[in-house]
């Protein structure tokens, strides 16, 4: 595909495309687009000064309804080709800008991820940061959404025969609770559709490299993909999840990337990789625990100190604490480790390649916003390595054999949202060093995630029901 404005309208003129959709990301993580003529799109269009314009009061949590007009500008290495729209349609993935200054919008999630890359570099730490998000989802035959009170909730009915589905046969083959990962068919019934899903998303730029079913029972499933700077990457988990559930629609399917639907069984993450480099070097290798140098283990001091208000951005659902549980491979110990997978931070087994060390943040889920988990993680890092944090000893024991007092002394993922908004209205000087997350961006994100969804929960009627308060 092309990657530059020039390229992209050579293309449009070469191959006669008429339609240009332009997507951008609000502040709960979801694409918004809208559609032009190519007739609207020129070279003005991929610069800041200028953008396509369109009204802002209608996206919740951005521009008052005097103050609306704000511009979208496409980022020509985002295009491809979109493979759900009848009529050849070229996709690109847009940073919004204020056209009166023609500076990056300051509530953008995109315009921050951008400012964090910015920040990383003017403290001279490093110039790149690259990130593996692991996105995980389930797939159901249906979801049937109800009422009760001011609370949503769902049914779910599975295929793989979990939900007496009803299906002849289903329940022969069903896979058991926390035995997903991961048995060949006929148990394991979404082959198929999983490599569509793949192959569609390497279509649209998204590199590519395995699926598989995940350890629940109920149709989880995983679609690896490569890692890439830090922009891209949550550029990636948003065309990954446009793709999965469109996708899924075709096949008459409903995919969601809630981070607990299924009761009593393990509960769907977005782990995420990351790793800091300067002047084309690793700087996360070296001699210290794990084979990691000395600015790694600063940088996962910063996410354990922040850990609690960084949940506020990397689960920001009421049911993503559904999932923070003991017992199902939930990381609700904030501590790191080189192989406890009870641990919010572990090491991966990399081997002898500097260029591969890196850790992994097990905490944050798919219902977050990429831009602002990746970048409020490069943040806590920042902040571990310039103020020197220590992250303490790892958690390298059986936490099912520690006493109670040991395990007393190990700090724990917030309990509930509401829990992370407090830790985050007293903790976010982290975010807001080098301008990166505004004070007023993180004072409408309380105020938005309180009003909307920190409420007194009833007891619902059935274990199958769950509080569902926008699209995941």
């Amino acid at each position: 595909m092309p990657e530059t404005a020039q390229e992209i309208l050579t293309m449009i003129d070469e191959q006669g495309i008429e339609l240009i959709d332009l997507k951008f990301v609000d502040l709960l993580g979801i694409w918004q687009h809208c559609t032009f003529h190519k007739s609207l799109i020129d070279a003005d269009s991929f610069v800041n000064s200028g953008g396509v314009a369109f009204d802002g009061s209608s996206i919740k949590g951005w521009k008052s309804i005097q103050n609306s007009d704000m511009a979208m500008v496409p980022d020509p290495t985002t295009a491809w080709m979109d493979p759900f729209m009848v009529e050849p349609t070229l996709s690109m993935v847009c940073t919004i800008v204020d056209p009166r200054t023609g500076q990056l919008y300051e509530r953008d999630p995109r315009s921050i991820a951008q400012k964090a890359i910015d920040y990383l570099i003017s403290t001279g730490i490093g110039d790149k940061v690259y990130c593996g998000p692991e996105p995980e989802f389930f797939i159901f035959d249906s979801i049937e959404y109800g009422q009760s009170g001011h609370e949503s909730y769902f049914f779910i009915d599975s295929d793989e025969g979990n939900w007496n589905s009803g299906k002849e046969g289903s329940l022969g083959y069903k896979i058991g609770k926390k035995r997903g990962y991961f048995p060949v068919a006929p148990s394991d019934m979404l082959q198929d559709i999983r490599t569509e899903m793949l192959l569609t998303m390497a279509r649209c730029g998204v590199p590519i490299e395995k699926h598989h079913h995940e350890v629940a029972g109920g149709g989880q499933c995983e679609l690896g993909i490569r890692f890439s700077d830090l922009v891209h990457a949550a550029d990636y988990v948003m065309t990954y999840k446009y793709v999965v559930k469109n996708v899924a629609r075709k096949y008459g399917k409903t995919a969601t990337f809630m981070p607990k639907p299924i009761h009593d069984d393990n509960g769907t993450g977005m782990h995420s990789h990351m790793s800091i480099w300067k002047d084309g070097q690793p700087l996360f290798a070296g001699d210290k625990y794990a084979g990691l140098s000395q600015t790694a283990l600063w940088f996962i001091g910063g996410l354990i100190k922040h850990a609690k208000s960084l949940l506020a951005f990397t689960n920001p659902t009421v049911n993503s604490y559904k999932r923070l549980v003991p017992g199902f491979e939930a990381p609700v110990n904030l501590a790191y480790s080189a192989g406890n997978r009870s641990a919010s931070i572990r090491i991966p087994l990399s081997g002898t390649n500097p260029k591969a060390k890196r850790l992994e943040f097990r905490c944050p889920d798919a219902s977050s916003n990429p831009y602002l988990t990746f970048a409020s993680m490069l943040c806590a890092g920042l902040d571990g390595i310039k103020n020197q944090i220590d992250p303490g000893e790892p958690l390298d024991v059986d936490i099912y054999e520690m006493s109670p007092e040991e395990l007393a002394k190990v700090p724990k993922a917030p309990a509930n949202l509401g829990e992370a908004l407090a830790n985050l209205e007293s903790d976010h000087e982290f975010l807001t060093a080098g301008g990166v997350f505004p004070e007023d961006f993180i004072y409408n994100w309380v105020k938005m995630k309180m009003d909307d969804e920190v409420r007194p929960l009833s007891k619902l009627p059935h274990p199958y029901e769950f509080e569902l308060y926008y699209d995941c």
